[in-house]
């Protein structure tokens, strides 16, 4: 998961990189098609079936994970960077409250302690700044939705193959996207197809980890670990948009480190 967030955030940091000029629906669509040729040879070499048996939940898992992307690239193009992924990690909480309905799982108390301690530096981040503006209000309904889409990932992984899930993911979303998009199609220039081929190639690369993530530890421990995504946004807003944290930033930051690390620290002496 740790492989996995550093994926997303450097994903998210080209997202923003690209802004307004292209629409949401048409960068959605551009990431999901682009890395279907590979996961469909990987697939087909290995002799793997093509679609999931589990086909409900994998619909329901890429509808909430299609909506989530939606409104997490709107919050990317309209606020900044750090801000957007500090909304975003109230995601574990949402995870581990949603666990014990659909994975019949319970948070172990390490994982509490990590995911408390990271919504608490959340809070002090944000406490002082936050607005309740329609890129605040999307990233916070991301969170939500990708909470339902990472524990739908983790009860497919009980019958299906993690690239199996990930090549049907992209599948229904291009779908999805693809509908969205054809009401507003704007064709990409030469700089903006490197912007979204990078943004495919670590999207993939996000989705491949995280599925894996999700097929070997419990979800809110999972969860709790992607933590270090927001250091990440915070190195990558600097050195290219010039935004500078606070000293909010920087307590809250201090508590999501200790709280990851204590998560950490756990995993490793259980047995």
């Amino acid at each position: 998961m740790l492989l996995a967030s550093a994926s997303f955030a450097t994903m998210a940091a080209f997202v923003k990189a690209l802004g307004t000029t292209l629409p949401v629906a048409e960068m959605i669509l551009i990431r999901c098609l682009l890395p279907l040729p590979f996961c469909l040879a990987i697939l087909l070499y290995q002799g793997k079936p093509l679609l999931a048996r589990a086909w409900g939940m994998m619909l329901l898992r890429s509808l909430a994970g299609f909506a989530a992307m939606a409104c997490f690239y709107y919050a990317l193009t309209h606020m900044p960077l750090a801000e957007c992924v500090f909304l975003g990690r109230t995601q574990p909480l949402l995870l581990a409250l949603a666990a014990p309905l659909i994975v019949r799982e319970k948070a172990p108390p390490a994982a509490w302690v990590a995911i408390f301690a990271g919504l608490a530096g959340v809070f002090i981040i944000m406490q002082p700044d936050a607005q309740w503006r329609p890129g605040a209000i999307a990233a916070l309904g991301g969170a939500a939705l990708s909470s339902l889409a990472h524990l739908f990932v983790r009860r497919l992984n009980r019958t299906e193959e993690p690239l199996l899930i990930v090549f049907n993911f992209f599948i229904l979303t291009a779908i999805f996207s693809g509908v969205w998009a054809s009401f507003d199609l704007v064709w990409p220039s030469p700089g903006q197809w490197k912007l979204l081929f990078t943004v495919a190639l670590f999207a993939t690369l996000g989705q491949v980890f995280m599925t894996f993530a999700y097929r070997y530890e419990k979800a809110p421990v999972v969860a709790a670990s992607s933590y270090v995504s927001i250091f990440l946004s915070i190195a990558y807003g600097y050195l290219f948009w010039g935004e500078v944290p606070g000293v909010h930033a920087w307590l809250g930051g201090l508590l999501i480190l200790l709280g990851s690390l204590f998560l950490i620290r756990s995993c490793w002496r259980r047995p």
